[in-house]
């Protein structure tokens, strides 16, 4: 279902013309690389420092843990798990439960959360290194639209083969001109960039069946 489980995450102000405006393709690729430069480099290249803070996630989890009933005897993964803020936050708040999160990013996970960096591993959202069935939930935000659409539909069928049954996703979306506009101003590292009517129409082709929203700058 369509549902906004990131409600409670706080909203940032961006300003997408002057991003536009300096993005080069030659900033793109290095943002693509998703390494330093990515997360702790130049803002221009992606976050510009990206560190731990308890305002962003500490909201969020109270409604991951209400949508999917998630308890100290859960199991989640979370792909694209960068510097495992989530799951640091997602452990704090539901103690003993077992997380794992995976990042394509060599260097987010070499400089993961201390307290979460044992359970996190360099690997694709394309090849998840899990048996199937392995989750009880599955999220991942921003993150699978990173990829062209055909590896993206095998990132989508890789979480619903780990899950059962149960995941949250978010991806790049807009709803008319305006929005799309901005978004591609915005963008740095998405390769898969639709309209929500035709996210929904994907996710029906590719047999993605749990829930789902939208990053909208």
């Amino acid at each position: 279902m369509e549902i906004d489980l990131l409600r409670n995450y706080p909203r940032t102000n961006r300003d997408t013309k002057a991003r536009g405006e300096t993005k080069t393709e030659e900033v793109r690729q290095i943002a693509r690389q998703f390494g330093q430069a990515f997360f702790d480099g130049d803002r221009q290249y992606g976050y510009g420092g990206f560190y731990y803070n308890s305002r962003f996630w500490q909201p969020v989890i109270p409604d991951f843990k209400r949508h999917f009933s998630l308890t100290s005897d859960s199991c989640v993964l979370d792909v694209g798990c960068a510097k495992g803020f989530m799951l640091h936050d997602m452990r704090e708040a539901i103690p003993g439960i077992d997380v794992r999160g995976v990042d394509i990013s060599d260097y987010a996970v070499a400089n993961a959360k201390e307290e979460v960096r044992e359970w996190i591993q360099q690997a694709c959202a394309t090849h998840l290194p899990f048996n199937d069935n392995a989750f009880d939930v599955v999220i991942s935000i921003n993150t699978v639209h990173n990829l062209e659409q055909a590896e993206c539909a095998i990132a989508l069928q890789e979480i619903m083969r780990v899950s059962k049954g149960k995941a949250f996703i978010t991806v790049d979306a807009y709803r008319n001109e305006d929005e799309k506009a901005r978004m591609l101003e915005w963008n740095l590292t998405a390769k898969t960039i639709m309209h929500v009517d035709e996210w929904k129409a994907f996710f029906n082709d590719v047999g993605y069946t749990g829930d789902y929203y939208w990053f909208m700058p």
